[in-house]
């Protein structure tokens, strides 16, 4: 069994505040959830309105796949427009 742990910052340029920058994160989050089948959520800069980071796990039985879907996200991630990847940390557990 493995269990695949993604964290990535993103820069949320054109939120004004946390209403904007929670709409972002919200439609990501449901929107990479529900694709991948992974537990998704935001762990850290929670106040701050133009930056998120969040968390993704996932858990599979071998570890290429686990590592391949969790690039796939963030391929996703880069491709979204509303923000911009700033870092990223793929863990194998």
């Amino acid at each position: 069994m493995t269990v695949g742990v993604l964290r990535f910052r993103l820069a949320i340029y054109e939120a004004f505040s946390l209403k904007d920058k929670r709409r972002v994160v919200k439609s990501l989050k449901d929107r990479l959830g529900g694709r991948h089948n992974i537990s998704i959520a935001e762990v850290d800069d929670l106040d701050h309105h133009r930056a998120a980071t969040i968390a993704c796990a996932m858990v599979a039985n071998d570890d290429r796949f686990v590592e391949s879907a969790l690039s796939r996200i963030i391929d996703e991630v880069r491709a979204d427009g509303r923000a911009s990847l700033v870092d990223y940390d793929i863990e194998l557990l």
